[in-house]
């Protein structure tokens, strides 16, 4: 039987087993390269457990983190890491929203605002309980980089239209200050990488990699 790689995926937030990049690829990948998906929780905390526990059963070759997701791939340590918009400037806005929950109703508005899609996706509680742990969170994703002396793998994909640059929620100069400059690559998209840069750039990475 040909050996088979297999690629963990860890989605953004509300995202899921459902989310559509993971899928794209799943389709697309050459036969020996499976992708696996699965929900895990929004606080961090048990999220990470969960992404650990899998890490024991499925003993990846590859780990893709994207957005939010980016910060939980970068703590998983001795594998590859391909980051799809890292969100690295989204801990702290996190940590920051997590005090404004404690005014009655906001808790419910940002539930409003930030709503899954259908499918299996990420439920989203936002409350302080859950929000400060994102701080914490990002620390220790940080003891995992180059700049701590990681020599993990690490390459980013950086969409040119990300909106989300704008407030310094996907942040290029944070990329470089942990991570160092040359190992991220712009394409011309959104935040949410299109189909066509998933089919060609992505899955050419994936397989770079994986050789």
């Amino acid at each position: 039987m040909p050996l088979v790689k297999t690629v963990l995926y860890i989605h953004g937030m509300g995202g899921g087993a459902s989310s559509r990049i993971p899928a794209i690829l799943s389709e697309t990948l050459p036969e020996g390269i499976r992708v696996v998906v699965r929900t895990y929780d929004f606080n961090p905390e048990t999220g990470r457990k969960q992404i650990l526990s899998w890490m024991d059963e499925l003993h990846p070759d590859l780990v893709i983190g994207e957005s939010l997701g980016a910060i939980q791939a970068i703590r998983v340590r001795g594998v590859p890491h391909i980051l799809v918009s890292p969100s690295l400037g989204a801990p702290a806005r996190m940590y920051a929203l997590g005090f404004l929950t404690l005014i009655p109703g906001m808790s419910w508005l940002c539930g409003k605002i930030w709503k899954p899609r259908d499918g299996e996706r990420q439920q989203l509680r936002f409350n302080f309980a859950t929000l400060k742990l994102y701080k914490p969170h990002f620390k220790d994703a940080l003891k995992n980089t180059p700049a701590a002396g990681s020599t993990d793998y690490f390459f980013a994909f950086f969409g040119t239209r990300d909106h989300y640059r704008r407030n310094g929620v996907v942040s290029v100069r944070l990329w470089k200050k942990y991570f160092g400059d040359g190992h991220h690559q712009f394409y011309e998209g959104t935040h949410f990488m299109e189909e066509e840069y998933v089919r060609t750039i992505l899955i050419y990475k994936i397989i770079s990699v994986l050789k």
